[in-house]
């Protein structure tokens, strides 16, 4: 089992009720083994009203990787309503006679994992239930830098600093003093600076990613200016437990 820091997934269950079998449902938990327990036992336990009393129902599926609530509810949201959201409006055709609610899915999440933002972020496919994992179509499996694997997971909530205070340190970049709602430091050395300055030595290396304005993106990834470890931006964004937020992002127009 796979113990994980700071977790935020989106989950796929399927209902194996006989008067419901095939049924789906789209959630977000931080603790995925208390979540299925609550859908199984009712919404007086929390459980969603959607599966009340239509269970068993087991927990298949699981994107993780977030790095904060609001991305990971936002992609909730998205996979729910593909026909609303104005990014997938459009990309993903209506389920066919030949595929059940199930496949409809997974073609769903196929072609989310294809575009911004998410295809940028460092997430994890995994099938927690492997006799229920299926093949991605062929031509939409996820990114290379998104790992598929199989098995539960075991959250755990990050431990607190023993102490508050914060030591001022100058960037590595620009020299200035960096504080810590601004800093990000890489995950092989004591490399640290602005988030904004790393994300530019990062662009620098992948001139690609900036629009005609010269406004930086987030990185998908790169190496240390100090070290030359090879690392993904989100990881860096995951370790301090902050969120994309503090970066001045802009989409191109």
């Amino acid at each position: 089992m796979d113990v994980i820091e700071n977790f935020h997934g989106v989950y796929l269950l399927y209902c194996t009720n006989p008067h419901y079998k095939g049924q789906t449902y789209i959630g977000y938990t931080t603790d995925p083994n208390r979540r299925i327990k609550q859908h199984n036992k009712g919404k007086h336990a929390g459980g969603a009203r959607r599966t009340s009393n239509r269970g068993p129902w087991e927990m298949v599926l699981i994107i993780h990787g977030f790095p904060n609530d609001i991305s990971a509810l936002r992609f909730e949201w998205a996979w729910q309503h593909p026909e609303k959201s104005r990014r997938l409006r459009g990309l993903v055709p209506s389920k066919s006679s030949k595929e059940n609610k199930f496949q409809h899915q997974v073609k769903i999440l196929a072609q989310m994992l294809q575009i911004g933002p998410w295809y940028r972020l460092p997430l994890t496919v995994r099938w927690l239930l492997p006799q229920y994992t299926v093949e991605f179509p062929a031509g939409e499996e996820p990114p290379l830098h998104m790992p598929l694997c199989e098995g539960p997971v075991d959250p755990k909530k990050a431990q607190k600093e023993d102490s508050d205070l914060v030591e001022l340190v100058k960037c590595f970049q620009c020299g200035e003093l960096v504080e810590d709602l601004d800093s990000i430091q890489c995950l092989a050395c004591p490399l640290e600076g602005h988030m904004s300055c790393l994300a530019e030595a990062f662009h620098e290396q992948e001139r690609e990613f900036c629009d005609h304005k010269n406004k930086f993106l987030i990185p998908i990834q790169g190496n240390c200016p100090a070290c030359n470890t090879h690392v993904l931006w989100g990881d860096l964004v995951k370790k301090k437990r902050g969120c994309y937020g503090d970066l001045d992002v802009r989409t191109p127009s």
